[in-house]
């Protein structure tokens, strides 16, 4: 697949501007000397983020993701348990953000952790799908999104926790208690809203 000329200009730009959060944050004024040190132009600025910052937040997680994607399409997981597939699912997009954690808390400190809010919840919801889909789960029913709904609303819980720099082992549990409460919260809700799904009637194809 052919990288689009935005997203390499994004790239160029981020490991400019990487450095440079771990001591000026996520500000425009760090966004604009990175742009300075990458020799982007304006129009190819305007072209790799149109939006400034929350674009190149939004890009430092896409390529977090996109990493993770590769990595797990490379695992053999068909000895693994389901919840054992998803706890490795996120543990491997947390390794791909590892390099830059002091960036993820920058983010966080500044309120653009991609959770907050509606892009938040997008950004949430495709994590989420991404590490279902590597776990292998092909479902398109009611399960498809309550799956990812429910890893979706732990997530945010999961990146605070590993932000303060748990050991493994803690972090592993951490992830393990999270994960099996919302497996809990998702077996009752479905006792109560797949019944109803089930009794409305089909739309016609």
């Amino acid at each position: 697949m052919t990288t689009p000329p935005s997203a390499l200009l994004r790239r160029r730009w981020l490991d400019a501007l990487l450095p440079e959060v771990v001591f000026e944050g996520w500000s425009e004024t760090a966004a604009a000397a990175a742009s300075v040190k990458a020799g982007l132009t304006p129009d190819e600025q305007a072209l790799a983020a149109p939006r400034g910052v929350i674009d190149l937040i939004e890009g430092f997680f896409d390529d977090a993701e996109a990493r993770a994607r590769d990595a797990l399409a490379g695992e053999d997981m068909s000895g693994l348990r389901v919840p054992d597939k998803v706890k490795r699912g996120v543990l491997v997009w947390l390794a791909g953000l590892e390099p830059h954690r002091e960036a993820v808390r920058r983010a966080a400190a500044r309120g653009f952790l991609p959770w907050g809010a509606g892009p938040a919840l997008q950004r949430s919801w495709k994590v989420a799908d991404m590490v279902w889909t590597a776990a292998g789960d092909t479902s398109e029913d009611y399960n498809r999104y309550s799956k990812r709904g429910l890893l979706a609303g732990v997530i945010p819980a999961i990146v605070l926790h590993w932000a303060d720099n748990p050991s493994p082992e803690d972090l592993e549990s951490f992830i393990e208690r999270r994960l099996a409460h919302a497996s809990g919260v998702g077996r009752t809700a479905a006792r109560f809203v797949k019944p109803i799904l089930d009794r409305m009637p089909q739309k016609q194809h």
